[in-house]
């Protein structure tokens, strides 16, 4: 004799289907393919939670080289400059003064020099 899961087994489904509601055809409609898509999405989601910290790393160096050139000096010789000056920021910070306060990171710049 089986077991079929009963009411167990209704919960999980609609737990599963729940979550993968909103993706296209199959994959919000049947329990096997939405669960595909379930792991699939979660994976994504576990992956790219470190993804977004390297694209938001490359984006603050983007913007300091950016702006620092605009002061006359490069990206690697300014973070060796900061460092040798015991200037403890950032590149979060550093990126955020580049954009909203270029009078402050020139201030930076020149306090390194």
């Amino acid at each position: 004799m089986r077991v079929k899961g009963g009411p167990q087994g209704h919960l999980r489904h609609k737990k599963i289907l729940k979550i993968t509601k909103g993706q296209r055809g199959a994959k919000h409609r049947l329990f096997k393919r939405a669960n595909e898509a379930m792991l699939k999405s979660l994976w994504y989601a576990t992956r790219d939670r470190r993804v977004r910290k390297r694209d938001l790393r490359k984006l603050w160096i983007a913007r300091i080289n950016a702006a620092a050139r605009l002061n006359g000096t490069t990206y690697s010789k300014l973070v060796a400059a900061l460092k040798k000056a015991n200037i403890d920021l950032n590149r979060k910070m550093l990126s955020d003064i580049a954009i909203r306060d270029p009078q402050a990171f020139a201030a930076v710049v020149a306090k390194t020099k």
